[in-house]
């Protein structure tokens, strides 16, 4: 009866550390989506009261996001905590030619994320997350081309669905039913150049994780994405400067004199980071699988959420287009994991 009890006593405290990451594996899915959704408004927001489109100042608004989430990486080596992950993060001691192969890494990173803001700031943030959809068909050129690392047939073959789900976001219909290609040229040119920097960025942080003492000395994920948004920042100054320095003072007159720009502006820059830290953290407790899942429902939930609250549905297209590119997205994230099982099972059934 007594080992019974232990026995019995041990299968509830297993059942309830279960229960009790599952919570938390659902809190952190949900603040992540939730950090996404909020940076994806807080960012269109901000962009509209600088003049959209047609103001001066879609790359100054993205190098302050940037020295927004830098002074946060700062904030946290000063009390030596993480505010997020609530674990220690003290500044890395790394050596000139380490901060080098890290800034290359945070230079790829900032041009993603310009490349983004330009994207979204020229057309709706639904199309630009159609677009920035085909990331991966960037990222395996990129890594066929650069790093000599092509896809997988299984993954090779879904990559005309993702650009056949874009084309069709791009399709508009005339007065008389017709359908023709219809675009913002600026973001799709934009959004490909976000695209093509994170396939670069994505090579870069192997190359940085797998360099010998080099993650040892950063520590941990967050250490690194903090390095490379204060790195990201010093980058994007002078491209910034260049072209826009002209209207400098006059985007300093915006801050002073519209709180719902600065307001809007500060708050995507601290939900940017807090929605990367959120998703590192949650991608390492799930397979690669859930992994892929996740970050299918996550570009649904900001598509679908984000034209609501902007008071801007989707069109038939749009709505056509996003649902076959993101389908054609996760079939690429998944296709080498079905692959392989199909595979494994093969070669069983034969033995």
């Amino acid at each position: 009866p007594e080992a019974a009890s232990q026995v019995g006593s041990s299968a509830l405290r297993s059942d309830r550390c279960i229960m009790a990451n599952n919570l938390k594996l659902l809190t952190l899915f949900a603040l992540w989506y939730l950090g996404n959704y909020y940076y994806n408004i807080y960012n269109k927001v901000a962009l509209n009261e600088a003049g959209g489109k047609d103001g001066p100042f879609a790359y100054t608004v993205a190098t302050y996001q940037l020295l927004v989430a830098a002074m946060w990486a700062v904030l946290s080596w000063i009390v030596t905590i993480n505010p997020i992950t609530m674990q220690s993060q003290k500044l890395p001691q790394l050596s000139f030619k380490e901060c080098i192969s890290v800034s290359y890494l945070a230079m790829w990173s900032a041009f993603a994320h310009l490349g983004s803001v330009l994207c979204m700031n020229a057309g709706s943030v639904a199309f630009g997350q159609i677009v920035k959809a085909a990331e991966p068909v960037f990222a395996a050129g990129v890594n066929t081309v650069a790093y000599s690392k092509p896809p997988t047939i299984a993954k090779a073959l879904m990559l005309p669905v993702i650009i056949v789900g874009v084309a069709i976001a791009c399709l508009k219909p005339d007065k008389d039913g017709n359908y023709k290609v219809e675009f913002e040229v600026v973001a799709v040119l934009a959004g490909s150049f976000a695209n093509l920097s994170a396939a670069f960025k994505g090579a870069e942080n192997a190359r940085v994780m797998s360099a010998p003492g080099l993650k040892e000395k950063l520590g941990s994920v967050g250490n690194q994405f903090a390095l490379s948004q204060v790195f990201g920042f010093v980058i994007l100054v002078p491209v910034a400067l260049v072209m826009e320095g002209g209207h400098l003072f006059e985007f300093f007159t915006l801050c002073r004199t519209n709180p719902t720009f600065l307001y809007n502006a500060t708050m995507s820059g601290i939900t940017f980071y807090g929605y990367n830290e959120l998703s590192t953290m949650t991608i390492t407790h799930t397979s690669a699988v859930t992994a892929s899942v996740a970050n299918t429902a996550k570009r649904v939930i900001v598509i679908v959420g984000v034209a609501i609250a902007m008071g801007k549905p989707l069109t038939k297209e749009e709505m056509m287009g996003s649902a076959v590119a993101i389908t054609g997205v996760f079939l690429y994230s998944v296709a080498d994991s079905l692959f392989g099982k199909k595979k494994a099972t093969d070669k069983t059934k034969k033995n």
